[in-house]
């Protein structure tokens, strides 16, 4: 099931999701410092954790997958965001330095082609990183934030799954070690609970942070292939004949 963005936005704007959102930028940071003079795109609903590094990179862009919706970002800026299908990027091959996926891969309809898509963008040497639901956390079987739909994920299996798409896995982290409660005062004791999660139980964190690394001395096989998606406004009326069909019938 996949997530709408103002489900997305509003879970972000909540007292639960801007303590989540410190916890994973947390985690980030012990894997990406800075970006200095690198092109950046973010791959789902990423923009909360964008804005933490686009001031060093060369240009960042939002890429919002079409299921999921689209929001203007950054805000009050020109926009820096495209509606995409994540099976196709709209990017020539091996354009960007990093990719930073966040509520997208659990979402994926086919989540080997899609990470061949990124492989495929990436320049030589490139590097992703996912925030992914770890599927023995406590949050991936809560349905009030995010992390609890679409396809969690243990570490092996993204080991694996990277591994098939030609990328070697590399430095991991873990995040929200603290329940998935609004109650506050169970939230006041989220930073002592990280703490000891991360020293004593990593691996019933609620998310997987992980950064893999494009191989380079293996191909991947291409098979050519005709685009069948296509946008449909929704506004757009259904099953009304202009003047010109009506003429023509």
């Amino acid at each position: 099931m996949s997530v709408d963005i103002v489900d997305l936005r509003e879970f972000y704007h909540s007292a639960l999701g801007r303590l989540a959102e410190q916890s994973i930028a947390m985690a980030l940071s012990s894997l990406w410092a800075r970006l200095p003079e690198e092109r950046l795109v973010g791959l789902g609903y990423a923009v909360p954790y964008l804005d933490r590094f686009r001031t060093d990179t060369e240009r960042t862009f939002a890429f919002m997958p079409a299921g999921q919706g689209a929001v203007n970002w950054p805000v009050g800026e020109k926009s820096s965001t495209a509606l995409v299908f994540d099976e196709e990027l709209p990017l020539p091959d091996s354009s960007v330095d990093r990719v930073l996926m966040v509520h997208s891969l659990e979402f994926t309809e086919n989540p080997r082609e899609s990470l061949k898509e990124i492989w495929r963008v990436l320049a030589p040497g490139g590097r992703l990183v996912i925030v992914v639901p770890n599927r023995r956390g406590v949050w991936a079987r809560m349905e009030h934030t995010p992390f609890g739909s679409g396809r969690p994920y243990s570490r092996s299996q993204l080991t694996t799954l990277l591994r098939e798409a030609n990328f070697t896995p590399g430095a991991s982290a873990e995040a929200l070690f603290f329940p998935p409660s609004k109650v506050r005062t169970i939230l006041k004791f989220r930073n002592l609970l990280e703490r000891l999660g991360r020293r004593f139980w990593p691996v019933f964190s609620g998310v997987i942070v992980i950064e893999a690394q494009k191989r380079l001395y293996q191909g991947l096989p291409v098979a050519a292939r005709a685009s069948r998606r296509v946008f449909v406004p929704v506004l757009a009326p259904q099953g009304v004949r202009t003047t010109r069909d009506r003429n023509q019938g």
